[in-house]
Order: structure tokens, then sequence, then C-alpha cells
């Protein structure tokens, strides 16, 4: 790191709430295939789920376990986030939310 150049302080709600969040949305997204298998297999299964839908459960665990212990992958979304807080503050531009699309039940 450079002299001059300071890593930037985040608060406790930032590094222990909001970055895991984008963590979080963004290894669904990355692991799409291995959810989606998941939800399917438990609207099919209905109370059954917890029994019937052990190997969707555990593909979906892995890959979403992945993403959360690799240290690039929470630098990458910590800088998202930090992008999106800079953008805020120096032009009051909220980040976007996503829509959420509504499920067939």
């Amino acid at each position: 790191m450079e002299a001059g150049a300071e890593e930037p302080k985040l608060r406790h709600v930032e590094k222990d709430v909001l970055i895991p969040q984008i963590m979080r949305d963004k290894a669904k997204e990355l692991c799409s295939e291995k959810v989606e298998a998941f939800t399917k297999c438990c609207q099919d299964t209905g109370f059954l789920m917890v029994i019937k839908c052990r190997k969707e459960t555990a593909a979906m665990k892995e890959c979403l376990t992945l993403y959360y212990k690799d240290p690039a992958f929470y630098e990458e979304c910590k800088a998202e986030y930090l992008k999106q807080r800079e953008d805020f503050r120096t032009k009051g531009i909220r980040p976007q939310k996503k829509q959420k699309l509504p499920t067939n039940t």
C-alpha cells in the first residue's frame, strides 16, 4: 500500500451487515442454478423437504459457502459497497434495489 493511500474506515454495520448482504445477493445470483433446484424441490415436496431435498440443500450450501469464504469475493463486494457509498455521499445517488420476481405458487 502506498504511503498516501489509506484504507477507508468501515463502521460495524457496514462490515457485518451491508457488505455481507451484497455478498449474499451476488452469491445467490452466481449459484442461481442450485438455488432454483433447491427452491423447486421444496415447492414440490412440501413438509418433507428436509428429508427429500438433502441433495439440493447440500449443493446450494456448498456453492454459497465457497463464495462466502472467498477473501477475493469479499474484497470485490466491499469495493462495490464503497462505490455505492461514495456515489451516495457525493451525488446523492442511492443504490438500485433489485425487484424480487413473483414466485409461481
